[in-house]
């Protein structure tokens, strides 16, 4: 609250904005990206530095994205360190590759809930993708991405077929503020160097997916069939 005051800002709802304050998450993110003093690392909603501060102790070099033009500004003037840049913007559409300068990196982000999935298949999408990601996001989110054959989504295969997933830790909401009403989980993704399928359409690819679950408890046949709406 007190750096908050003292930058003249206040949490935006309409952005997801609860910072994490607590530091027992913050090793557990830094322990599970592994950071070395070679590595390059994209930061997904900096939000007041936190994660950011222990990051650039270890790391090459930080870019960090943020959604708030202001909290990307005071973000720059407080850390005052060269090899930590800030671009303002949205990371569902950012150039990944212009951002990342082509080089290899890995990808840490604290998710807002309503635009996780779309953030993680754009980086996992690009050509220039992370080698390895750490993000935390709502638990259900991040059970949904883990789920195995059987209790599997649209969402975890778009995530399953970049990488494989596992849940780290899970967060309470005491370890934020303001305090969501949902607890986080901390997932951890080995990223392939290809994706389990050489696709020549990644689009029909996924028309096909998102047709199979459109109707769970029918056969797949009738599902592909409505879905697709083909007979």
């Amino acid at each position: 609250k007190k750096i908050l005051s003292e930058l003249g800002l206040s949490p935006r709802k309409g952005l997801g904005q609860n910072f994490l304050i607590d530091q027992g998450p913050v090793n557990t993110i830094i322990e599970a990206a592994d950071i070395k003093s070679v590595d390059v690392i994209i930061e997904i909603g900096p939000g007041l530095g936190i994660v950011t501060q222990q990051i650039l102790q270890t790391a090459r070099k930080v870019i960090a994205v943020e959604l708030d033009q202001k909290l990307a500004i005071a973000l720059e003037q407080k850390m005052q360190n060269p090899s930590f840049t800030v671009i303002y913007g949205d990371a569902r559409e950012v150039d990944v590759d212009a951002i990342s300068l082509n080089m290899r990196y890995k990808l840490v982000a604290n998710l807002p809930y309503y635009a996780a999935s779309p953030i993680l298949r754009h980086f996992l999408e690009s050509p220039n993708h992370p080698t390895k990601v750490v993000a935390m996001l709502q638990r259900e989110v991040a059970q949904n991405i883990v789920a195995e054959p059987g209790n599997m989504s649209l969402m975890s295969v778009g995530i399953q077929l970049y990488g494989k997933p596992t849940i780290v830790a899970y967060v309470p909401p005491s370890a934020f503020y303001p305090r969501p009403k949902v607890t986080s989980a901390i997932i951890h993704i080995d990223v392939y160097n290809e994706p389990l399928l050489k696709l020549d359409n990644r689009d029909a690819f996924f028309r096909i997916v998102r047709a199979g679950f459109s109707a769970p408890r029918k056969q797949l046949h009738n599902s592909l069939s409505h879905g697709l709406k083909i007979s």
